[in-house]
């Protein structure tokens, strides 16, 4: 199975003998869809009501969907000091800390780096891997799809943060866990998941 945000909204891929339940959403993969095919249904679609798109051949249905599209990967996640979660504000909504993976580094020292650069902080500490999302976006005037890899994360050190506005960074807060996941909705699309496999995590 594989979740794609595009324009912020879910389509799940998934194999027709697995899925199950109840959606208003759902369609039949074809030879030859693209993207663009989905887009009226994509509309309907909410956080919790994906476009569920069923398929014979989930891998075979992404790489005919995705395939042309530039591929980036990022890594980033939650991270925890004390009784409070590190979150970010960037380009005016809430988000929570990542980047891009520069060439030859491994996810985790990636999802270290880029927390520590956007947040002003020092070596956290990966606790457990967390989820793994997907979303499509322009770059460059290109279609592209970003995979980005998420871990928990605990920090021990000073509470001081140092947002990175270069990076469209204006704000970062350490959180209640009641607000951190008070985002949900109210931020990227993507976002939303890793907020809830953070509480399937607990």
């Amino acid at each position: 199975m594989y979740k794609v945000f595009i324009d912020q909204r879910p389509l799940v891929l998934i194999e027709r003998d697995k899925f199950s339940g109840i959606h208003k959403n759902i369609l039949f993969y074809e030879l030859n869809n693209t993207v663009k095919d989905f887009k009226s249904q994509l509309k309907d679609a909410t956080i919790d009501d994906p476009l569920y798109v069923l398929c014979d051949d989930v891998a075979k249905a992404f790489e005919s969907l995705f395939g042309s599209f530039k591929k980036i990967r990022a890594a980033g996640g939650i991270v925890k000091r004390k009784n409070k979660f590190l979150v970010i504000k960037r380009n005016g909504k809430w988000d929570i800390p990542k980047g891009k993976i520069d060439k030859g580094e491994g996810k985790k020292a990636a999802a270290i780096r880029e927390i520590e650069e956007e947040c002003g902080i020092e070596r956290p500490e990966i606790q457990d891997f967390l989820v793994t999302t997907y979303h499509v976006f322009n770059y460059k005037g290109k279609r592209a799809i970003k995979k980005t890899f998420w871990y928990n994360l605990t920090y021990n050190g000073s509470k001081e943060l140092i947002p990175q506005t270069t990076e469209g960074i204006t704000k970062a807060k350490w959180m209640t866990e009641e607000e951190m996941l008070s985002i949900r909705g109210k931020t990227y699309g993507s976002i939303n998941e890793v907020l809830d496999a953070y509480l399937r995590s607990k």
